[in-house]
């Protein structure tokens, strides 16, 4: 399917950033018209995945997440989060739900909630050199809702 915008962002790897991309990530899905229930859970989700650079990726340092997004004719949105931190050694374990290296203060609830978000979620990592996360959702175009409603 024939992409029909995108984008690419990249910023530090500070806390206060993360409604800097929920934003950000926001306003670019603007021309799609999502509902507002589509919007907050895309949100939601590039939450999950940019926290998890933050907090896990660099938990030692600051570095730069990367942020590329696609959309697609048919109104499939995808999300890249890329980072070159630490990696996970086990990407299986990481989306356990519960499963966390963060801490107790941390619910190891991230990939679970992405999933739960969103259509489809990709993990790729490698030890010492990152991990990307593709989130994948499709927007319903209104007016295809609107063509249901009336048959």
């Amino acid at each position: 399917m024939k992409k029909t915008n995108s984008m690419k962002l990249q910023f530090v790897s500070r806390s206060a950033n993360e409604g800097f991309a929920r934003t950000a990530v926001s306003g670019f899905l603007a021309s799609l018209d999502p509902t507002v229930e589509e919007l907050a859970d895309i949100k939601t989700a590039v939450s999950e995945a940019v926290t998890n650079c933050i907090v896990h990726a660099y938990a030692d340092r600051i570095g730069i997440v990367y942020i590329a997004a696609d959309l697609y004719a048919d109104g499939r949105v995808v999300i890249r989060i890329r980072d070159k931190g630490c990696g996970i050694p086990d990407v299986e374990k990481a989306m356990e739900p519960l499963f966390t290296t963060g801490g107790e203060d941390r619910a190891g609830l991230g990939f679970a909630v992405m999933q739960s978000l969103m259509d489809k979620v990709r993990v790729r990592s490698q030890v010492g050199k990152g991990t990307t996360v593709t989130l994948e959702r499709r927007i319903e175009s209104r007016g295809d809702q609107n063509d249901r409603d009336t048959e």
